[in-house]
């Protein structure tokens, strides 16, 4: 499916001269034209969301690869009332699932931190 581009409406950011007026201005902010702050703070929203996501990936990741080798994995009060599934989940296959589950949560992590960019809003 092609699109032509003449049927398309234009958009084009307000000039200089568009903005020496106060009521087009305010006008402008009210529609979604980001101003300086708002980009700066959507900014550091970005960030601190990147390093919490890196942050919970990889304490979730290392406790996924090395809690089900543990004793703890089994030997626990709430699993001790219900032997069948103390059972399942003392099965190699299992842990090696849940490991493996980890190992993944630490590379999606990681790589979310290492191809993280930021893109500024409003070009400046």
């Amino acid at each position: 499916m092609t699109v032509d581009p003449k049927t398309l409406p234009s958009v084009s950011l307000p000039q200089e001269s568009d903005t020496a007026s106060a009521p087009q201005a305010s006008a402008q902010t009210d529609h979604g034209l980001p101003n300086r702050s708002t980009g700066r703070a959507h900014i550091w929203l970005l960030r601190i969301r990147a390093l919490l996501f890196v942050t919970v990936c990889a304490t979730f990741g290392v406790l996924l690869i090395i809690l089900p080798w543990t004793s703890k994995w089994t030997d626990n009060s709430l699993l001790l009332s219900w032997p069948e599934l103390r059972g399942f989940l003392s099965n190699g296959f299992v842990r090696g699932l849940c490991s493996g589950l980890g190992i993944l949560d630490l590379w999606l992590g990681f790589w979310d931190a290492i191809y993280y960019h930021e893109n500024p809003v409003g070009g400046g």
